[in-house]
């Protein structure tokens, strides 16, 4: 299918590794010219790289999405070596995972400053270029646990909800100017196979990597994930280019859990 994809600029936050780095390749495979936003440049460098290889152009902008004027700095280079910003995907994301009251006040900052206002920096300063052009895609990143909350990720789920829910608002405004905004939601994605739960390399963050051990996970699968397993980063990949394309035009404000059964609303 061609989803017409082909030349336009991507802007993917946290997009070296993980699910970032999924959706890098899968833009680069339609043809895009992809722009990894990352603060890690040798994960950066070296996903850049392989994306190179799969049809379209990429490129790595070192870029701490807290700090607005890097931000800025960012875009405004990807508008001038693309001429303009096509599709800006929100990924990047961090999660304390351990009860709510154990979290210190630097924890709270950084998952805010993280999951929510990084995110709205980075739609502040790409909009300008999608108004102008009367065209553009915001994919929001989110997660199930925006939607329906999560035990040991209070604040996390609470600043899923807020851009799940920004993203809805924003859909409503800009889009008799022609941009579209959606979120994709993904339920647990372990970095690598599942069936090697509990190895440390698994999950990214450390929290998780206590968590969710061979036994939890087992657990978690056989309650609450009705395809029997957890997702993987392509899954998420795969959703994110077609909310970006010219397949789903008629689609903006919504919110899509990929998650294999885990949340159905």
């Amino acid at each position: 299918m061609n989803l017409g994809l082909q030349g336009k600029s991507v802007i993917v936050t946290g997009g070296s590794s993980h699910i970032g780095r999924e959706i890098t390749f899968a833009f680069a495979a339609e043809g895009a010219n992809v722009v990894v936003a990352d603060w890690d440049e040798a994960q950066g460098a070296k996903t850049v790289e392989e994306a190179k290889g799969l049809g379209g152009t990429a490129m790595l902008i070192p870029t701490d999405i807290t700090k607005p004027q890097m931000v800025a700095s960012m875009v405004a280079k990807t508008a001038e070596k693309f001429g303009g910003v096509g599709v800006l995907v929100n990924n990047v994301g961090f999660s304390h995972i351990r009860p709510f009251m154990t979290l210190t006040d630097e924890d709270i900052e950084k998952e805010l400053n993280v999951n929510f206002l990084g995110a709205v920096s980075c739609i502040r300063s790409v909009l300008p270029h999608m108004l102008e052009a009367k065209h553009g895609v915001i994919i929001n990143i989110g997660s199930d646990a925006g939607r329906v909350g999560q035990e040991r990720e209070v604040f996390y789920s609470g600043t899923k909800g807020a851009i799940i829910a920004l993203g809805k608002g924003l859909a409503k405004e800009v889009g008799r100017s022609g941009v579209r905004v959606n979120a994709v939601c993904p339920g647990s994605v372990p970095v690598e196979d599942p069936s090697h739960i509990g190895e440390k390399s698994v999950w990214k963050s450390p929290d998780a990597q206590k968590f969710f051990t061979p036994e939890v996970y087992q657990k978690v699968v056989r309650y609450f994930y009705p395809m029997g397993r957890m997702g993987k980063p392509s899954d998420i990949a795969n959703a994110v280019v077609f909310l970006s394309s010219d397949a789903a035009s008629f689609i903006t404000g919504q919110t899509l859990s990929v998650s294999g059964g885990y949340t159905m609303l």
